[in-house]
């Protein structure tokens, strides 16, 4: 895909990695909508700040009423309440599936009749290697990603004769805001918005973009003993 004859919509693109994943587009010529909740946010010179709020389904209309020439559409918006699946108030557990599997589909159903009408492209789910994993302190989280997953890998289906090709981003611990209490190796946001970027323009489907997401996809395989060794 030639990325510098595309327009692409990034959300969340004010801050962390949404804001590296649009710097490295517009770096290979693509014109780059950078959604935000406030984007009197956006600081990224060449960006286009949009208003988008991808829980609000009002937002969601009023951002593709705005654009009308994306091709590339990259869900990056995100949030990490912390909740685990037993004790957290049921809000924050809702917040994480409302966030990351209905807003996520919610973008994709407003978007791609746009991307399909003007010919077909691109879309980037980022996703994570929890998607594959559950850490049952953040379970919420984990089981928003998993269900996202699964939403990727049907709508890829979908959405394939209407030549939109729909990819997943697994990754680990990236150096942003969402992690900055982890105590753990961290890849540079900049570094994974090229690999990522790199996938998009390859048409890759899957983009496994650091150690932690490859080493948990190879864990699938092994089963509930290899992904969950403390149990008994």
């Amino acid at each position: 895909m030639d990325l510098s004859t595309s327009t692409a919509l990034v959300s969340g693109a004010n801050r962390g990695f949404g804001r590296a994943l649009a710097a490295e587009l517009l770096g290979r010529g693509a014109t780059v909508y950078a959604g935000a909740r406030n984007p009197d946010q956006v600081d990224l010179p060449g960006a286009k700040p949009i208003a988008l709020d991808i829980t609000d389904p009002a937002s969601i209309a009023a951002a593709a009423e705005a654009t009308g020439d994306v091709t590339v559409l990259i869900n990056n918006a995100g949030s990490a309440t912390g909740a685990d699946l037993l004790s957290a108030d049921l809000d924050d557990i809702r917040l994480e599936m409302d966030t990351h599997y209905f807003g996520t589909l919610s973008v994709v159903r407003s978007f791609a009749p746009q991307i399909a009408a003007n010919g077909g492209g691109a879309i980037l789910n980022v996703l994570s290697a929890l998607s594959w994993v559950s850490f049952p302190e953040i379970g919420a989280y984990c089981a928003a990603k998993s269900a996202e997953w699964s939403l990727t890998n049907a709508l890829r289906v979908q959405l394939a004769d209407q030549g939109i090709r729909v990819a997943g981003l697994h990754v680990g611990y990236m150096d942003t805001d969402m992690v900055r209490d982890v105590d753990a190796a961290k890849s540079h946001p900049a570094d994974i918005a090229r690999i990522a970027v790199d996938g998009i323009a390859a048409g890759a489907y899957e983009i496994l973009a650091d150690n932690a997401a490859r080493q948990a996809q190879t864990a699938l395989a092994g089963g509930v003993s290899v992904l969950y060794p403390q149990l008994p």
